[in-house]
């Protein structure tokens, strides 16, 4: 490995050890981007890559809020503003009992590249908080949402930083979100918040769009491998808006998921989730707040595997669409061995980094990495933020093809990247460079701010 790249690999490891989620995200990109860096010396002169690792700007705040019993509860509160070269802050807020400096980090250094493979003008930024909202009334949800927008509220807008939902952050924390924002401030901001409703300034097909864009993503895969939709079968984890929107558009193109996840376990429906009934129900289990995917097992009488997770389920798309590191050697290994042809990385960084070079050194399996096939997400919650700034309102139909070539030009500029830098069919390191080019150049050009 060129020795400016693991210069800066092992200063991160020594600095941040107790953050493994950053230091394995900047490992996994950084190694990627060796033929690049021999291209250009500059860019060690001036110590890009240190500077690239490191966030612009990173906070916390305390967010008190009182549950229903008149109880008072205080949360950390974070948001990080990783690079905003090319564009505002964008990155979606996660409320989750696990968010910690390591999480919010990656995501943040994650969503610089995957909002830079979109081609719009976004930077990269990512917050949350470890509020758990699994139980919680709509009231607390209310109370915990206006205390964390109080603090938040002076660090963000249309053009600065532009929070969105994430895990455990849907559509009703976002209205309840900028409620609170417009109050606070007496302006309506709509470009403040993505993933808003359509009443409010919302973009259709938004909850969708992860799901959609990522089906897009795989339809240009199996195309270049001779191969069409219809007719596969694939494992997805958790049963969120984005499995919900693989679903359906999986089921549109003739494909069909057959396992969803959750902290209980998973369950396999050999007839797929491919019904109106069933696709509707991700959105019963979802708004329900209990967060066990068991439910589903019960209400269509399918398996359910208590503990488990879907990888060792013969199929012939694996798509993780839960979580970090969700899939480890061992699943790895299980999925190699059921002759899986196509592993397409959903969720951010789903899978270590062992189990992603196990998998990428088998040579009958094809990775598709998260940042390139999630980015669906964030491009239409940009197309968003241009339809609040022009005050219009565009059609579903509008919105679904304007994804779909995004989509197909990020997997355009990914194989181009790879094949450029004589990395051949690289799907990983070839987003990996194509997102780093852009915000470098930018970042060059305005004095490596």
């Amino acid at each position: 490995m060129n020795a400016y790249i693991n210069s800066v690999i092992e200063r991160v490891k020594k600095k941040y050890p107790e953050q493994p989620e950053f230091c394995q995200t900047v490992e996994e990109v950084l190694s990627s981007l060796e033929p690049v860096v021999e291209r250009h010396p500059e860019y060690e002169k001036v110590d890009l890559l240190n500077r690239m690792v490191e966030p612009e700007r990173m906070f916390t705040f305390r967010v008190v809020w009182q549950d229903d019993n008149g109880n008072w509860h205080t949360n950390t509160g974070y948001r990080c503003q990783f690079n905003g070269a090319i564009g505002p802050y964008k990155g979606g807020l996660r409320f989750q009992p696990n968010v910690n400096p390591s999480i919010m980090k990656f995501l943040g250094f994650e969503q610089t590249f995957k909002n830079s493979l979109t081609g719009l003008p976004i930077g990269g930024g990512k917050g949350g908080s470890d509020f758990d909202p699994t139980g919680k009334s709509d009231d607390e949800i209310l109370r915990f949402c206006q205390s964390f927008m109080q603090a938040l509220y002076r660090y963000i807008g249309p053009d600065v930083d532009v929070p969105a939902g994430d895990m455990g952050c849907g559509g009703r924390e976002i209205g309840y979100l900028f409620g609170e924002y417009r109050r606070l401030k007496g302006v309506f901001e709509n470009g403040v918040l993505t993933g808003k409703g359509f009443s409010y300034g919302g973009s259709l097909i938004r909850p969708e769009a992860t799901g959609y864009g990522s089906v897009y993503y795989l339809e240009n895969v199996l195309r270049d491998d001779g191969q069409d939709i219809k007719g596969k079968t694939i494992a997805c984890a958790g049963f969120g808006n984005v499995t919900w929107g693989i679903c359906k558009k999986a089921t549109e193109l003739g494909a069909k998921v057959v396992t969803l996840s959750g902290p209980d376990g998973y369950v396999y429906d050999p007839d797929g989730v491919n019904t109106p009934e069933k696709i509707a129900y991700l959105v019963t289990m979802r708004n329900s707040g209990r967060n066990k995917v068991q439910d589903y097992a019960d209400k269509f009488g399918v398996e359910f595997f208590p503990g488990e997770k879907p990888w060792g389920v013969k199929v012939d798309i694996c798509m993780p669409s839960a979580m970090q590191n969700d899939v480890h050697m061992e699943d790895a290994k299980k999925i190699a061995a059921n002759h899986v042809r196509y592993y397409i990385e959903v969720a951010n960084m789903p899978t270590t980094n062992e189990a992603l070079r196990f998998l990428m050194d088998q040579d009958d399996i094809i990775v598709a990495p998260s940042k390139a096939v999630n980015a669906g997400g964030v491009a239409t919650s940009a197309l968003e933020m241009s339809q609040n700034s022009e005050r219009l309102v565009w059609t579903e139909e509008e919105v679904d093809a304007q994804l779909r070539n995004i989509m197909n030009t990020i997997y355009k500029n990914s194989v181009d990247a790879a094949k450029r830098n004589g990395l051949g069919y690289n799907l990983v390191a070839g987003a990996n460079i194509a997102g780093f080019e852009r915000v470098a150049d930018a970042m060059m050009q305005q004095g490596v701010f």
